[in-house]
């Protein structure tokens, strides 16, 4: 196995540790039928994809992607988890809340990718 995919199963390591301890603590503090900690994972793992990928557009090594998108963004990210929960929301009668989930995660995830994505062509593309 090579040295950066080694990197990325770390990587994927970190991301998920820290997935499940933001998890926790907002399920923790926040009491809600609506997934926010799911919700908020996605969407700030989508910008950081977008960033990353951005980063790589504009000139940064290959591997950063790898690394960093694949590895981290991958691991801390949840489609499965957001699935589920939206499911369970649907099952439970929570009809609206589940559309809410679904449309609204993958609406705000797309666009937090294209803001993260601008960001790196701010930062570094122009």
């Amino acid at each position: 196995m090579s040295t950066w995919a080694v990197a990325a199963c770390a990587a994927g390591g970190a991301g998920a540790v820290l997935r499940y301890a933001i998890d926790a603590t907002v399920k923790a503090r926040v009491r809600t039928d609506l997934p926010i900690a799911t919700i908020a994972i996605n969407v700030v793992g989508s910008a950081l994809l977008g960033f990353f990928t951005g980063l790589v557009t504009f000139g940064a090594p290959g591997t950063l992607t790898l690394v960093l998108g694949t590895g981290f963004c991958g691991g801390f990210t949840t489609f499965s988890t957001a699935s589920f929960e939206t499911v369970a929301l649907a099952r439970r009668g929570e009809h609206v809340l589940a559309l809410v989930t679904a449309a609204g995660t993958w609406i705000a995830a797309l666009a937090a990718c294209g803001v993260g994505f601008a960001v790196s062509w701010f930062l570094v593309g122009r």
